[in-house]
């Protein structure tokens, strides 16, 4: 098992295409992508607005124009926009009436939950494998072509399984044997834009709820792409849909026009509620103290026109900052007219010198009026982040009985593996939510201010403890010969909220900011009211650098890690996995959980190592875990699926105990959340094996599907 960093031999930015080496293993899984949110409430400068220009128009007002002539969309009450949409509409339920897995999420309320019960803890470990497709759209990184990294989950739909591919194609499949029906290649750029590796999380779905016979595209497929065009095609043919945007393709580009260092990269499909996309956008991490402010764009789902508009950013800031976009999955509930936006943090990450007045919805979960983009509430997870820990994962929506009373509910997974339970509808508390005193730096960076608090949940308690320094492995210590205890004496750790120093080696960051919890985000039984979420403990060093030193100390960068230069900004920085020598990790296992929480209390019901960490070959003892990325899925027959983990292993775990019920190897880690589906009488598991760079240098094209033998 390693954790050590592999440099590419010429310096480059930390989003530079490299192809990491094997000894890169459990290290790479260390590095930030975006993070978390605030406790304010919605009247503040960043707000949305409404446009009635087509999306290919050059006239369509910018957000930051847009922004200012309208002051009308702060201050919308929660019951206000939920009478108006509950006056217009059939009751929509929370949950499915039938079984649904045709988004990224699953369903839109992204519990990743199916009824289906054919499959039970008393059988899976009989489940066998019905089917495997292998793209060929895979690269390892020793070529011309960067390394792909595959997170599509397998969307069902239209009696079809529909998926992306890394070299941004897209895929139709027979869901009972896994037969092509078509496929479509966008001939998109195979170039690291905005990523250091080709990248794809898969599609969206959409159909019109009165469908006009003989009519194309009543019913559509989209993905994007990392040059930033989305692409709509008739999901029965397969054919791009002329009426959409500008003959099937949307430049989603057109719109960035504020610090436009790269393109608005669409690597995360749209997310579809009613006769919506909203679109979000990722790009560069650590490279720029400015940078494309974040905007969310509600789209016409037949005709890719622009309706609305959402910043995070004032116009003041944007003007010196950037980013706090939404990058991952989000999550609506229609029956109340809500969507719920998981926001990124500002750059650069790790310096906010340039951005000291407040900006309450950045690193945030925020609640949208669906049809207006109008903010109902706003909760800061992070005030003043400077940790890249973005929120990477949609708020999780369910109905829970808290002590004797029904609540609303969504839980909100972050990278520091809290888990914050508020009410839906108003973002008010579930359980206490405490603003506590953090650490105020040590004086060594010009020019920083800190937030005098935090906001920290009370229950459910945090996944992991960062209340102290982690414990060194001694195993781990002796085979680099006291090497991670030296590590240790010269890491600054005050505590969750440690700032990053420009001293010794840095400060210590548990979790690191790749995520305690990733993108895969939280799990729920709504018949159990069981959460279930894998969490990754990973204990990673970040170093800034003023200008001179940082020049002399650059050397390169990998997926996630290395050196990151922040131009324009005072500070580089430097981010490392903290290993020995061999690349083993400095601090204890577990490296990585399956915990299942009780909704009713908050209470853990059992936590469970889940995976193996995997190098040269080896597996190391289960007991150890892995690191995660990745999602689970829950069943109503009472089993929790998931691959996620460094050893390529597909799981089945009991929802009840937690006790593993069946394993099958992969070809690559399982990095994307699976998917659960019903075709023809027949339940079925289906796993996209792709891997990622950052967990492990093994990557895949693999689709496969499982189910019961049949009678």
């Amino acid at each position: 098992m390693s954790t050590s960093l592999s440099q590419p031999s010429t310096p480059t930015l930390k989003l530079a295409a490299t192809r990491l080496g094997s000894v890169t293993a459990l290290a790479l899984l260390l590095a930030p992508l975006p993070l978390l949110a605030q406790d304010q409430p919605a009247e503040s400068d960043p707000t949305s607005t409404r446009s009635e220009s087509p999306a290919s128009s050059e006239t369509t007002a910018s957000p930051s124009s847009a922004q200012a002539n309208d002051e009308s969309n702060r201050d919308v009450s929660t019951a206000d926009s939920s009478d108006r949409q509950n006056a217009n509409r059939a009751p929509i339920p929370l949950v499915p009436e039938k079984p649904t897995w045709d988004s990224f999420h699953g369903q839109l309320n992204a519990q990743k939950y199916s009824p289906l019960d054919q499959i039970t803890a008393d059988n899976v470990g009989d489940i066998e494998k019905v089917w495997e497709y292998h793209t060929g759209d895979i690269s390892d990184g020793s070529g011309d072509t960067p390394a792909t990294v595959w997170s599509a989950t397998p969307v069902f739909a239209n009696d079809t399984i529909y998926i992306g591919t890394p070299f941004y194609r897209l895929i139709a499949l027979d869901p009972g044997t896994g037969e092509e029906k078509w496929s479509f290649d966008t001939k998109s750029s195979r170039k690291a834009l905005t990523q250091p590796v080709l990248k794809n999380r898969g599609v969206s779905y959409w159909e019109a709820e009165n469908p006009v016979a003989g009519e194309p595209c009543q019913k559509i497929v989209y993905m994007g792409t990392m040059d930033a065009q989305l692409f709509a095609l008739d999901a029965d043919t397969g054919e791009l849909c002329k009426g959409f945007a500008d003959n099937g393709v949307l430049n989603v580009n057109q719109w960035n026009d504020t610090h436009a260092e790269w393109p608005l990269s669409v690597l995360q499909p749209p997310t579809v509620v009613g006769d919506h996309l909203m679109l979000g956008w990722a790009g560069m991490d650590w490279a720029y103290e400015q940078a494309p402010p974040g905007t969310i764009f509600s789209l016409n789902a037949q005709t890719g026109e622009l309706e609305w508009t959402f910043q995070a950013l004032s116009d003041e800031m944007r003007e010196k900052s950037g980013t706090a976009n939404v990058w991952t999955h989000m999550s609506a509930d229609r029956e109340n007219g809500l969507l719920y936006l998981p926001v990124s943090s500002p750059s650069p990450n790790y310096w906010g010198g340039n951005r000291t007045e407040e900006a309450p919805l950045a690193t945030s979960t925020t609640a949208l009026d669906i049809e207006t983009g109008k903010v109902v509430w706003s909760r800061q997870w992070v005030h003043h982040d400077i940790w890249d820990y973005d929120i990477n994962s949609a708020p999780t929506l369910m109905d829970i009985t808290v002590d004797g009373k029904e609540v609303p509910a969504l839980i909100q997974a972050t990278k520091q593996g809290f888990l914050f339970v508020v009410n839906r509808l108003t973002g008010e508390d579930v359980w206490p939510i405490e603003e506590r005193p953090v650490p105020q730096g040590d004086g060594s960076v010009e020019g920083e201010v800190y937030a005098p608090t935090q906001p920290f949940p009370t229950k459910p308690a945090p996944l992991l403890d960062q209340s102290e320094k982690p414990k060194i492995w001694g195993l781990a210590d002796a085979v680099g010969g006291g090497q991670c205890s030296r590590l240790w004496d010269d890491l600054t750790y005050e505590g969750m909220y440690t700032p990053p120093t420009t001293k010794g080696e840095g400060a210590l960051a548990y979790p690191d900011s790749a995520g305690g919890v990733q993108w895969g985000g939280v799990a729920f039984d709504p018949v159990s009211q069981t959460a279930i979420v894998n969490t990754s403990h990973i204990v990673q060093t970040i170093k800034l650098y003023n200008r001179e030193d940082y020049e002399k100390a650059d050397s390169g960068s990998g997926n996630e890690s290395g050196f990151a230069p922040q131009k324009g900004a005072p500070y580089g920085l430097r981010l490392e996995v903290a290993t020995n020598w061999l690349g083993m990790p400095c601090w204890e296992p577990p490296f990585g959980e399956l915990v299942a929480l009780d909704m009713h209390t908050g209470d853990v019901k059992w936590r469970r190592p889940v995976g193996a960490s995997q190098q040269y070959g080896f597996f190391m003892p289960e007991k150890w875990g892995s690191p995660t990325i990745g999602g689970p899925a829950v069943t109503a027959g009472g089993v929790v699926f998931i691959g996620a983990s460094m050893d390529a292993k597909l799981r089945a775990f009991s929802l009840e105990t937690g006790e593993e019920l069946w394993s099958d190897q992969a070809q690559a880690p399982a990095v994307a959340n699976p998917s659960v589906y019903e075709y023809q009488g027949r339940q079925y598991v289906a796993f996209v094996a792709g891997g990622n760079t950052i967990l492990k240098d093994q990557v895949g094209d693999q689709v496969v599907v499982y189910a019961l033998p049949e009678k």
